[in-house]
């Protein structure tokens, strides 16, 4: 009997060597209980789930963000894979946005002057096999013939889609030649579809189909960049990246028009391939949109 009763105090008796840190947790699961007890389940419900998710996307995505905008080789594959997507996606809204213009332009165009709503030209775009020579590490040597040939192209050509700012056939007497200050080959609306950039909208799809870019380089006509390539220095690599619809040298500068404007375009093209982030890109979006409404730099 005593020795019962001895056994049932001790075992009522509270212990002294407790852990701090299970205690806290046991507090904490009980003020816990009773805040959540407080709480309406649609309360709880957002505390719980939408609150955290956020705060984690917030987290996580700024720091993918400020990764991004530190790769700066646009040849790197990271780069490329988020400067692809930001494309599509980019491509995808602004159809979307410039749905309304598929529909009045091509009628305006028709009543300006006789010839097609769109206008077809084959443009030099990304040099694929030098950039990727050079990052496989693989020298000229060992070429063949075809490769050697392929070389003098400088680059993947591609049919560039634009609306039609010009008379129909106005190259067939001159050939390929400029577009200069008052060019009478210009025609009225296209006159204003140059001063606003709006020609350009249609090069969209190329963007989708890959073979242009949101932002980058102008794409070039062939008979241009064979011309340029050994009057303009550091020509050819302009052409290490994918050519874009906009570009630091189109917010910056004018339509080609001399060597020497196109050597100041190649500088800010170098610049941008040089110094490529998420961030510039966004700006220089930005920047056109100031273009398209006061149609600085254009003819």
């Amino acid at each position: 009997m005593l020795s019962e009763l001895i056994h049932t105090k001790v075992a009522n008796q509270p212990t002294t060597n407790h852990n701090p840190i299970d205690s806290a947790v046991c507090s904490a699961k009980v003020e816990s209980g009773v805040s959540r007890s407080r709480m309406s389940p649609v309360s709880y419900f957002f505390h719980e789930y939408i609150w955290s998710n956020l705060v984690m996307i917030a987290v996580f995505g700024s720091r993918e963000l400020h990764r991004s905008t530190r790769l700066k080789r646009l040849n790197g594959g990271m780069s490329r894979m988020i400067k692809r997507t930001i494309d599509i996606a980019g491509a995808i809204v602004g159809l979307i946005l410039t749905l309304p213009f598929f529909i009045f332009l091509p009628i305006l165009i028709k009543l300006d002057s006789p010839g097609p709503v769109f206008y077809f030209q084959t443009r030099v775009g990304h040099n694929r096999r030098r950039s990727n020579r050079r990052e496989a590490g693989v020298s000229n040597l060992g070429r063949t013939g075809r490769d050697r040939r392929r070389r003098d192209v400088k680059g993947q050509m591609f049919p560039v889609i634009k609306f039609r700012t010009m008379v129909a056939d106005a190259e067939k007497k001159c050939g390929p030649v400029w577009a200069i200050n008052n060019d009478p080959r210009i025609t009225r609306l296209g006159a204003f579809l140059r001063k606003t950039r709006l020609d350009e909208i249609p090069q969209y799809f190329n963007v989708l189909r890959g073979q242009m870019s949101l932002v980058g380089p102008r794409p070039e006509r062939p008979v241009f960049v064979e011309e340029l390539s050994s009057q303009v220095e550091n020509y050819e690599k302009r052409l290490e990246v994918k050519p874009g619809i906009t570009g630091l040298a189109q917010v910056e500068s004018g339509y080609d028009s001399s060597i020497s404007s196109v050597a100041r375009k190649v500088h800010y093209d170098l610049e941008y391939i040089r110094n490529w982030s998420f961030l510039q890109d966004v700006k220089i979006m930005l920047k056109t949109v100031v273009v398209v409404v006061t149609g600085k730099g254009a003819f």
